[in-house]
């Protein structure tokens, strides 16, 4: 895909004013001020909050009894097990699902039942609970369907089978106004409980392990449960930091706890479907939040998205090593035909948005269909468009039956699901959260959901929020950024939705070494800047055209993310350009 080329100017800087009381928090919680200032514009004001965020403890969860349905819902499996009836669970396609699907399936083992599992195929039916599915497996002898990010909204497909089975649905999307009538709803924002005002925003794994842990109690007979099983969760934790970060909610107070510690087990982790996974890819040394949202994650959703996620899960779950080895390869091969279809389609869906101008000032929403279009990388397309053009967007692949498949992504403030809500009479099914979303559409009717759809943007959103914004945490100096505050900026992480990595502006800074074209392509760039006598390695990558624009510039201000770089044995501080402008 051709990226957009870097231009100066074409961003507004926010940046944050410094807080009066950074000094003293700094002092008190012993830390710099530079991160006191930026903890404090993040909303934690004191010292106990600032200590909380810095050291996370697994004590700080959220007691599982308070999240909706999970006591139910618990006693309910452990019932299953004990008189030995058939459970599956029903899964989804994307990373979400597949490590929910994992957690329980391995959570119902531990406590000697057996579970199987079925994943829908992506393109063939779709998001969420299929109806011929659901009978299939009702016939084949189940008596406990449990499904995992998915069935909030299958209210009428389970209504079906209400007298023949038992569900208990596990899901974070955004409840319908009438909740499927089934045995227990273990969802973390459900309308008028209180669970919704500590953590609305548990992904599919989180909600899943919080079932998991109240089985663990129930089938322990306590609060306090086995070594055995006390063991199995925290290495659960590894899955469910996987399913937070790739689903990219907010990585704030429970589910930071969660990925932080989830993140920890992972550099270690013996379990067979992750170690494998996490050898074919390359990654042995520590684990963050980059690589699960670039590497890891990528090569899971590529089963789901070119063939069937059923293997992924295989994996995930499966205890044959060599097995695991050979799906990891598979999906790792997967995963480069995926980028291959997933560029060819970007460029195209960029060259509609640019021919019909339809990035205009007066569009405040994008959507794009086509019969030619992958259905399984339209997600991606989407969250491609939205970066490229600053706009809500949903991008549509039409099958050889006129059915569409949408995928849609959003922008802060605009909220996806209620988006697709407004458009109702003209889609045959949708779902989703804030931030992203799913439909199905007949072709007769997609202009009249572009028309619906765009007027309700138009309406719902502001000016403003299209406007290319950086926003800033703090201005600082190169003489602030020694080593110890930027490994203090690092320990912010892991970084996602609503914590980023920390940018910074540098005022005022004299280009001590020109900017020069590295890398094979010449898309990255290198300079050196100083100020007050210190000097800083400044790059980045896809702003090669720096090395031409900045020719003859002495001055500059930058804004990027300071990290720490060790090479032969030397650390030093340097930073990750995000924008540069000058006089």
């Amino acid at each position: 895909m051709a990226r957009q080329a870097w231009k100066p100017g074409a961003l507004r800087w926010d940046i944050a004013e410094a807080h009066p009381g950074a000094a003293e928090l700094a002092r008190q919680a012993g830390i710099s001020p530079l991160t006191a200032g930026i903890l404090m514009n993040r909303g934690l004001a004191d010292v106990e909050a600032v200590k909380n965020f810095l050291q996370p403890k697994m004590t700080d969860l959220i007691d599982p009894l308070e999240l909706p349905g999970t006591e139910v819902a618990a006693k309910r499996i452990v019932q299953a097990v004990a008189d030995g009836e058939k459970i599956v669970i029903y899964g989804d396609y994307d990373v979400d699902g597949m490590t929910s699907t994992a957690i329980l399936h391995a959570c119902i083992k531990m406590i000697g039942g057996q579970a199987e599992f079925y994943v829908p195929h992506r393109l063939d039916e779709g998001y969420g609970v299929n109806a011929e599915a659901v009978k299939t497996i009702i016939a084949d002898g189940a008596k406990l369907i449990i499904t995992v990010d998915c069935g909030i909204s299958a209210g009428n497909v389970l209504a079906e089978v209400a007298q023949d089975v038992d569900v208990i649905i596990t899901d974070h999307h955004t409840p319908p106004d009438t909740l499927p009538d089934v045995m227990a709803i273990v969802h973390p924002a459900l309308p008028g409980h209180p669970h919704g005002e500590k953590n609305p925003n548990l992904c599919g794994a989180g909600v899943a392990f919080k079932l998991a842990w109240q089985v663990a109690r129930e089938a322990s007979g306590a609060d306090r449960v086995t070594e055995e099983l006390k063991t199995f969760l925290l290495n659960a934790t590894c899955l469910a930091a996987l399913g937070t970060i790739a689903d990219i909610v907010p990585l704030i107070g429970e589910n930071r706890i969660i990925a932080t510690f989830g993140l920890r087990g992972l550099r270690t982790t013996s379990h067979i479907g992750m170690r494998a996974l996490l050898d074919s890819a390359n990654v042995n040394a520590a684990v963050d939040s980059y690589h699960v949202g670039f590497v890891l994650a990528p090569r899971l959703n590529a089963s789901g998205r070119m063939g069937h996620a059923a293997q992924a899960v295989e994996m995930l779950t499966g205890e044959d090593p060599a097995r695991a080895t050979e799906i990891a390869k598979y999906l790792a091969e997967q995963n480069t035909q995926r980028q291959q279809v997933e560029r060819e389609i970007s460029e195209q869906a960029r060259e509609m948005v640019l021919a019909g101008q339809l990035d205009a000032d007066e569009n405040f929403a994008l959507v794009l269909a086509n019969e030619n279009w992958h259905g399984g990388v339209i997600g991606i397309v989407a969250s491609r468009m939205v970066d490229q053009f600053g706009r809500p967007a949903v991008i549509i692949a039409i099958d050889d039956d006129g059915l569409g498949q949408g995928s849609a992504r959003s922008i802060p403030g605009f909220h996806m699901a209620e988006a697709l809500k407004a458009c109702d009479e003209y889609l045959i099914s949708h779902g989703g959260h804030a931030m992203a979303g799913g439909l199905r559409i007949h072709k007769e009717n997609i202009d009249a959901f572009i028309q619906t759809f765009s007027q309700y943007a138009k309406d719902n959103i502001r000016p403003s929020q299209l406007t290319p914004t950086l926003h800033i945490d703090a201005a600082t100096t190169i003489g602030a950024l020694d080593y110890n505050a930027v490994r203090q900026l690092e320990s912010l992480g892991p970084f996602g939705s609503q914590n980023p990595q920390p940018i910074v502006a540098i005022q005022n800074c004299r280009v001590l070494t020109p900017p020069r074209r590295i890398g094979k392509t010449g898309t990255s760039v290198s300079m050196v800047l100083q100020q007050n006598g210190r000097s800083l390695r400044a790059f980045a990558f896809g702003m090669g055209d720096l090395a031409d624009r900045m020719a003859g510039v002495t001055e500059c201000d930058i804004a990027g993310q300071p990290n720490l770089n060790t090479f032969n044995g030397q650390t030093n501080v340097e930073i990750k350009l995000t924008d540069v402008r000058w006089e």
